[in-house]
């Protein structure tokens, strides 16, 4: 289920507050956040983000694609493998 378009979209107040402060200084600094649940807003482009992922930041320059999306996307929790039949059948072969 989507968020209702009457209360409009979610992002917490310490990350509007700290892009506003990196808007205003002019400085490309990363700014640490934890919030994966906050959705990206216009005024976030070409802002550097580091978005934690539960074990690290992962860096994050949003664009224009991204607006309307949560920051959550943009960092994986999980690694990919691969399967493990997969490594056996090349092992033989």
């Amino acid at each position: 289920m989507t968020r209702s378009a009457w209360k409009g979209p979610f992002v917490d107040g310490y990350l509007l507050k700290k892009a506003e402060a990196a808007r205003a200084s002019g400085r490309h600094d990363m700014i640490k956040i934890w919030s994966r649940r906050s959705t990206i807003l216009p005024q976030f482009v070409g802002l550097h983000f580091a978005v934690y992922n539960g074990q690290k930041h992962i860096p994050v320059t949003v664009t224009e694609e991204m607006v309307g999306h949560k920051f959550g996307e943009f960092s994986p929790t999980r690694i990919f493998y691969g399967h493990t039949s997969d490594r056996k059948a090349k092992k033989t072969a």
